[in-house]
């Protein structure tokens, strides 16, 4: 199975549940994935760097936004008891296994795993945190970034790890270019660690 079909809505690959541990900003986190879910049976490197190079959030209202399987939301959830964490993806199997991962952790009080039509209009976030979809194209990827900062908060943030050779260094250019001023956290593993941040209102 390739990766390609983890933005489909209904994979049409039979359905397999493959456990795996992950350790997280000091949790270890024993998920399910699946197939026709990004990143099947493993941490994908692009999150394992996120995870590595950056201090967990705090709290507040965050997005974790093309969740997959949930491992960053949930981390998120874990990491910050006082975080409230919104999950967004196409794929509904990715959707179910986030939310069966979600009560198997104690944090499904305070996390949702949500179709994006499913999202509150006035819903916004302190913080989005994202591997997100580079596949989609650039012109799909585009139009999720810019559907999405918008509800960061005034002086809210996004955190994004992109690969290098997928465009990341170009993104960072777009993403200022469209009054997103984005600067490099981190680069590791051919990955850049983007902060895009909403200024104060």
């Amino acid at each position: 199975m390739s990766d390609e079909h983890y933005f489909t809505a209904d994979p049409s690959v039979p359905f397999k549940r493959v456990p795996v541990t992950v350790s997280v900003w000091g949790h270890d986190l024993d998920l399910v994935t699946g197939s026709g879910v990004f990143a099947q049976g493993r941490l994908d490197i692009g999150t394992a760097v996120l995870f590595r190079e950056t201090p967990p959030p705090s709290g507040g209202r965050l997005l974790d936004l093309g969740c997959g399987y949930g491992v960053i939301g949930l981390a998120a959830a874990v990491a910050a008891p006082e975080a409230q964490v919104c999950a967004v993806d196409v794929n509904e199997r990715a959707l179910l296994l986030a939310r069966d991962n979600a009560r198997a952790l104690g944090v499904a009080e305070r996390y949702r795993a949500l179709l994006p039509d499913q999202v509150p209009a006035d819903a916004t976030y302190d913080e989005i945190w994202s591997n997100p979809p580079i596949r989609i194209g650039k012109q799909a990827l585009h139009e999720l970034l810019l559907t999405w900062l918008p509800r960061l908060a005034p002086g809210g943030r996004a955190v994004l790890v992109v690969g290098k050779n997928l465009g990341a260094d170009s993104l960072q250019r777009w993403l200022g270019e469209q009054g997103w001023p984005t600067t490099r956290l981190a680069s590791a593993k051919g990955f850049r660690v983007l902060e895009t941040r909403r200024a104060e209102d």
